[in-house]
């Protein structure tokens, strides 16, 4: 039976068969109507923000890099007949209170300052991406369970939070990390879930959903990239922040222990020589400060390059 309106099988069965090229069609010149953009470095390099940020943070790290083989100063070697000496010839930056080169320790706690930034960031969106893609896709259950946690961890103040994960494993640099990765995922993970949530109906995904493509060929192929690019982009802004964190809590005594060297807990061993030896402070507080302006430059040029308007990708 077959009443007035309803389509015979194998006429439903030939529209299905040219819906999927029609769309494809039609993906394919709205891709074709988008003007070939340049690739991210170019776009930043071509962003006067974006150079002077990227300039900045190609001076930071190489200097952290390759700063130590050009000093040949030893970072624990004590020499307490020449402690507190002022900057010269010898000690570029002075010493400290144990005569040990004030440059070679601050190029030394750079490369644990800004790694362990970079460790935060990577271990937070490789969590975040996991839990918000699978609340995102996985169905209304999978989604309230990782939702409800995520309020959970909002709820609670990013810095208690670390404070606490911190008092419990004791302090460390390899346990701060681990603290602050805890504290920041979560809003990272309630980012991830809305931005894919919109990615699900771009016209990239249906098309590629007619076409029959499998869902986790989609979901890598066109749902991934973007996701990922949008979480960089915020991760990149709040680099700054993370800096000044792990700086904050290696004051508190939280992080690097003696004799190791990071900015943060420079910066509380030398504060009782303020008076004295001003210079103690001045260097690991002027690289803190570098290294936070270049992130930021670098994250608002990204937004830039990298927004709606500049084709939202990288």
């Amino acid at each position: 039976m077959s009443g007035r309106g309803v389509l015979p099988g194998s006429r439903r069965a030939d529209l299905a068969r040219r819906a999927v090229p029609a769309a494809w069609t039609a993906a394919r010149r709205e891709v074709q109507a988008v003007p070939v953009r340049r690739g991210v470095l170019a776009r930043l390099l071509a962003h006067r923000t974006g150079r002077a940020g990227l300039a900045l943070a190609a001076v930071l790290l190489l200097a952290v890099l390759a700063g130590p083989l050009l000093v040949g100063q030893s970072t624990t070697e004590l020499d307490l007949g020449d402690k507190l000496a002022p900057p010269g010839p010898e000690h570029w930056l002075g010493t400290d209170q144990f005569g040990r080169d004030q440059l070679a320790r601050l190029l030394e706690g750079g490369r644990r300052s800004l790694g362990a930034a970079a460790l935060v960031l990577a271990g937070a969106l490789v969590i975040s991406m996991t839990i918000g893609i699978a609340a995102g896709l996985a169905g209304p259950v999978v989604d309230a369970v990782a939702m409800r946690v995520v309020d959970v961890l909002l709820a609670l103040p990013g810095l208690i939070l670390a404070l606490a994960v911190v008092g419990v494993l004791g302090p460390s640099f390899s346990n701060l990390v681990l603290a602050l990765v805890i504290s920041s995922w979560a809003y990272y993970a309630r980012l991830a879930r809305s931005y894919v949530l919109a990615a699900r109906s771009r016209g990239d995904v249906l098309a590629a959903r007619m076409a029959g493509i499998p869902g986790p060929r989609i979901v890598a192929g066109h749902i991934v990239p973007g996701v990922a690019t949008q979480l960089l982009v915020v991760a990149t802004l709040d680099l700054g922040g993370v800096i000044v964190a792990i700086a904050g809590l290696s004051f508190l005594g939280l992080g690097v222990q003696p004799p190791d060297a990071e900015w943060g807990a420079m910066l509380s061993e030398t504060r009782l020589y303020f008076t004295t030896a001003p210079w103690l402070l001045a260097g690991p507080a002027v690289a803190t400060f570098l290294a936070v302006t270049a992130a930021n430059l670098v994250g608002d040029a990204l937004r830039d390059v990298a927004g709606p308007d500049a084709g939202g990708r990288l």
